[in-house]
């Protein structure tokens, strides 16, 4: 049976009322992603399901409108790991809205393999997915999220962006010495510097950008790791609902400000309601956003406007 959360706790009942405004969420198709887009679809929000695979997309699509009946859906085909996608879906999300209220970098792969992998564009694989994916599709889309009266980035962070080695920013592609999960607390953290940097960027547009992260959540991610961590996982991780709350705080708390992040509030932010918290100190480094920032620009032809 499932315990009465605390009269405190921030819970979906919270999410204020989003008929009228326009979410794109990535990776809605399962898991966190897609609890996020259940939860905004039951608020009215009009919620585009942007994912790789489109049949798993209408699968998702069709899971929401048993629980949603008048839920408003589309679809959009989007591969984060692919720069030539990124910029196709950009250009179909922008010719068919004219303003998007809320945008959810929620998509991300994990990858155990001792060997590096790559994406379509050569980029390491996880920061070429979680960052540098997110960060093309946000810049191409920028526009439209100006055109809204309070538009939210929200990108979804790790608490892995604390490992050991997540700071390795002065060789991107990893060509020595590579670790995976270090490479993907890296991307997490890229998400961060991301955040906050975009953030300083939009002061004074109304728009903001924030992040959040899961704890940590029992979802598709983990199809990677071993059996016996998977196993373990189902006993000490909490649901994929709970772990969307961060990110839906983020996105539609009207007391929610820009350059803020959100995680659970329980024992080591594994578990539990959402709650502000803070980083690493390494994810405020204004050199390092700033780096970061230029070479993302760079790596992905994507050059923000002034705003």
């Amino acid at each position: 049976m499932a315990k009465t959360p605390p009269t405190s706790a921030w819970t979906t009942t919270r999410i204020p009322d989003q008929t009228g405004r326009l979410a794109v969420v990535t990776g809605a198709n399962t898991g966190l992603g897609h609890e996020t887009a259940l939860a905004l679809a039951e608020k009215g929000a009009h919620v585009v399901i942007a994912v790789r695979n489109l049949d798993k997309g209408r699968t998702a699509a069709a899971l929401i409108a048993e629980r949603v009946p008048n839920a408003a859906l589309s679809l959009q085909e989007l591969d984060l790991g692919s720069l030539a996608s990124v910029r196709t879906a950009a250009k179909e999300l922008a010719d068919r809205h004219g303003a998007i209220d809320l945008l959810i970098n929620n998509a991300g792969v994990s990858h155990s393999g001792k060997q590096r992998e790559r994406t379509e564009d050569g980029f390491e694989l996880h920061l070429g997915t979680n960052h540098l994916g997110h960060f093309a599709l946000t810049g191409l889309l920028l526009d439209r999220l100006l055109a809204a009266p309070a538009a939210r980035i929200v990108t979804v962070s790790s608490s892995t962006h604390r490992v050991r080695g997540a700071d390795h920013f002065d060789d991107l592609p990893w060509d020595d010495d590579y670790r995976a999960f270090a490479a993907y607390g890296r991307s997490k953290l890229a998400n961060l510097l991301f955040t906050y940097a975009l953030q300083r960027r939009l002061a004074g547009t109304g728009a903001t950008a924030l992040a959040a992260h899961p704890g940590g959540s029992a979802t598709e991610l983990m199809r990677n790791t071993p059996r016996p961590v998977r196993m373990l996982s189902e006993l000490v991780l909490q649901t994929p609902e709970m772990g969307a709350l961060p990110t839906l705080r983020a996105a539609t708390d009207p007391a929610a400000l820009g350059g803020q992040f959100y995680g659970p509030d329980g024992r080591g932010q594994v578990r539990g309601y959402p709650e502000l918290v803070t980083s690493t100190d390494r994810s405020y480094d204004l050199d390092l956003q700033q780096r970061l920032w230029n070479a993302s620009e760079e790596l992905t032809g994507v050059r923000y406007p002034a705003v």
